[in-house]
């Protein structure tokens, strides 16, 4: 195999809670993955800023003759627009934004392709996209147009869209990190979610009686930070957290919610079981991954109690919550995956602990 390949699980040899690999129902076989070939990293290829690059690149062989049909830089278009154009802009400018989607497609499937040699990843039957770009038109047609490439490869590998809103996925799956107890005695928890741009923190209602295997978990409500807007320090960052935290415990209280002394923390990187973050955390505000910082500690002396007892916190990798957040309905399969595509690319894979069941 051309290139480095860094295939580490963190939880594998974790003692502590965070970033293991053992959660309640089902196991993490790998996460935060850095395959390399000549180019640098392949999840590169296939990151929010990778399409933005097909398109720039289509536009720029089109003014060669004046045949670009879009105006502006190539960076500043957004989402909803590039939606829009496919939808009602004309030939000329939906065929471009369908060609740009081609390309993506195809640097999707060749980084599929790459993890799958991983011994992780040979076994994966399914695949969850996530992030923000599959919020989209534009990151839906890219997914599925990867997951035909695939197939016509051979590869008999599933690629289905998060079902949660990419933003609520994030706070959602922090329910499969929850310890059994929580479940008897309370109806919500505490989430977080941090990533490079935002910070999510919200109560997701946990709706057990509606669904035990808390496929009818959702968000009931939640604040989005943007702290790449202003730029603050780290510590400025946990502070605004903190008093985030203490918003939405506020308004759960006045509406009733039982909630738990629980929090559950997704961040980019790699997770040490103290807390710590050994690497990946390089687009937080400040340094995350200082040995003398530890968000787990900063959190709960922001939060010491909830509900009159004593505060719990699970961490993990941002993209294994995300990808929890699907579990109730990868138990037909024994091995899957998430891919997140934002920022960066996000991945991790899982194997179920119980024998796979079939469809209904």
């Amino acid at each position: 195999m051309a290139g480095a390949t860094a295939e580490r699980t963190r939880g594998s040899s974790a003692t502590g809670p965070h970033g293991a690999a053992e959660l309640p129902s089902v196991t993490v076989t790998s996460y935060n993955l850095e395959v390399r070939d000549e180019d640098g990293f392949v999840g590169d290829k296939a990151s929010r800023s990778a399409f933005v690059e097909h398109l720039d690149a289509l536009r720029t062989h089109l003014k060669r003759n004046g045949d670009d049909p879009l105006e502006g830089d190539t960076a500043s278009i957004g989402k909803k627009e590039l939606d829009a154009l496919l939808k009602d802009g004309d030939a000329a400018e939906a065929a471009l934004v369908l060609s740009a989607v081609e390309g993506f497609a195809q640097s999707l499937a060749f980084v599929i392709r790459r993890f799958t040699r991983l011994k992780s990843w040979a076994d994966i039957e399914r695949i969850v996209v996530g992030g923000g770009f599959r919020e989209s038109r534009i990151g839906e047609l890219a997914i599925a147009r990867a997951a035909i490439i695939l197939h016509t490869d051979g590869r008999d590998i599933d690629l289905v869209p998060v079902s949660h809103h990419p933003d609520e996925a994030g706070l959602v799956g922090s329910a499969h990190l929850a310890p059994r107890w929580i479940f008897e005695a309370f109806d919500s928890l505490v989430a977080v979610d941090i990533g490079g741009s935002n910070i999510r923190a919200g109560i997701v209602e946990l709706r057990q009686k509606k669904a035990p295997d808390l496929s009818k978990a959702r968000v009931w409500k939640s604040e989005l930070w943007r702290h790449a807007d202003e730029e603050p320090s780290r510590d400025q960052a946990v502070k605004r957290l903190g008093k985030m935290l203490e918003e939405q415990l506020g308004e759960a209280e006045k509406e009733g919610l039982r909630v738990a002394p629980f929090i559950g923390i997704g961040c980019p990187g790699l997770i040490e079981p103290d807390g710590g973050i050994e690497r990946g955390a390089q687009n937080l505000p400040g340094n995350w991954e200082s040995s003398r910082f530890n968000l787990i500690d900063s959190v709960r002396e922001l939060v010491p109690t909830i509900g009159g007892h004593d505060t719990e916190i699970v961490m993990h990798n941002d993209a294994v919550i995300q990808g929890l957040s699907e579990m109730p309905a990868m138990q037909d399969v024994e091995n899957w995956a998430v891919l997140t595509i934002g920022t960066g690319l996000g991945n991790a894979s899982y194997r179920n602990r119980g024998e796979p069941k079939k469809k209904s």
